[in-house]
């Protein structure tokens, strides 16, 4: 294996692991996020996520301006389209129904959510069904494009990025601190190993800066869940995989820091970039939620559950499969990565996320948890 696939992926699995270990430890799950403001009015959560997004934003243009981060912005991101924001509003469906985002449902796992195994097996379907509607789904998200060679609101308005995320940063750590004071950010815990969810962020945000100064990019997942149906699919039906044009798209191409030449990578089933980016991150997750559970004596295999909570969960993995490839990309991408640079694409994939997520709370209640 060549040197730079050797550190993407000793640094994929090494910042899998931590994160994963984190989540479990603070509960920290994207769809509680959202999903409590619309079930229980509930803001504790969503005041973390923002949180992280704020951390996020400043160590990316510190970073940018101290010349840590070299490309800006970073791959796979393309023009805003209204694909964008359906494809949110699908996944805000999809995650409440699926009980955690693809990133909470792999620490879930990893902690022995039998559920949430079920969420990511239909995760890897919706993923690969993708690939049947992609040239009719790729037509209409380039029929739909809303400014033309434009990724960032920064460059949509022609202004240095600084200009709009420093003061924003300042704007979210001064009402941040007011949040803090009035203790609005901390909730008392009596668990064993309980990791504030405060903490928590923060420390996903230095990992989704180091992802960005180590790999080239922030986290991100869903790709490989297209890599692994594919090869799954490849097993019965090889003839049909190949002439799928979705399996055959190289749309990762770039030169990652600390290396000297580009690296290429698809949604297909070879080995390649994406995959030596996605899927040691995936096994980290999963890993460092195991490690924590079995440190703290809790890990045990959780299946006893009502059979419409099962199959909520498999439908909802079905929907966030599908949607990432839609929106393109899941919801840590785009919060996470996305949004902390002003990316018109994360912007509008929030814009359809949040009424996603309220409907699907409101399938949750009628339907599922009646």
């Amino acid at each position: 294996m060549e040197q730079p696939y050797l550190l993407i992926v000793a640094s994929s699995l090494l910042i899998g692991l931590v994160a994963g270990f984190v989540m479990h430890r603070a509960d920290f799950c994207v769809t509680a996020s959202f999903r409590d403001m619309f079930l229980f009015r509930d803001f504790f959560l969503m005041r973390q996520m923002i949180l992280l997004v704020v951390a996020s934003m400043a160590l990316f243009e510190l970073g940018r301006l101290g010349g840590i981060i070299s490309i800006s912005p970073f791959p796979l991101l393309n023009p805003p389209s209204l694909a964008n924001a359906i494809g949110g509003f699908v996944f805000g469906i999809g995650m409440v129904l699926a009980g955690g985002c693809v990133c909470g449902s792999l620490f879930k796992l990893g902690a022995g959510s039998f559920a949430s195994l079920l969420a990511v097996i239909g995760m890897i379907a919706g993923a690969t069904f993708y690939a049947e509607i992609h040239p009719q789904w790729s037509a209409f998200a380039r029929s739909t494009v809303l400014v033309e060679n434009t990724i960032t609101l920064p460059q949509w308005l022609a202004l240095s990025p600084s200009t709009l995320l420093l003061p924003l940063v300042v704007l979210g750590g001064f009402w941040l601190s007011r949040q803090f004071r009035a203790g609005r950010m901390v909730r008392q815990s009596f668990a064993a190993g309980h990791l504030a969810p405060w903490q928590a962020a923060l420390i996903l945000a230095l990992l989704g800066f180091a992802s960005y100064v180590l790999i080239g990019m922030p986290l991100g997942i869903t790709a490989t869940y297209s890599k692994i149906g594919a090869s799954i699919e490849s097993l019965f039906a090889p003839v049909h995989v190949q002439n799928l044009a979705y399996f055959s798209l190289q749309p990762l191409n770039y030169t990652p820091p600390f290396a000297t030449q580009a690296i290429q990578g698809g949604p297909g089933p070879q080995l390649d970039a994406i995959a030596a980016i996605q899927y040691p991150l995936i096994l980290g997750i999963i890993c460092g939620a195991l490690g924590s559970a079995l440190i703290l004596g809790e890990w045990r295999l959780r299946w006893r559950l009502p059979q419409r909570q099962l199959w909520s969960a498999l439908l909802g993995g079905l929907l966030l499969g599908l949607a990432a490839r839609m929106a393109p990309s899941c919801n840590i991408w785009h919060l996470w990565g996305g949004v902390p640079i002003l990316a018109l694409q994360s912007l509008l994939f929030v814009v359809g996320l949040l009424p996603g997520t309220w409907v699907g709370a409101k399938i949750l209640t009628r339907f599922v948890i009646r």
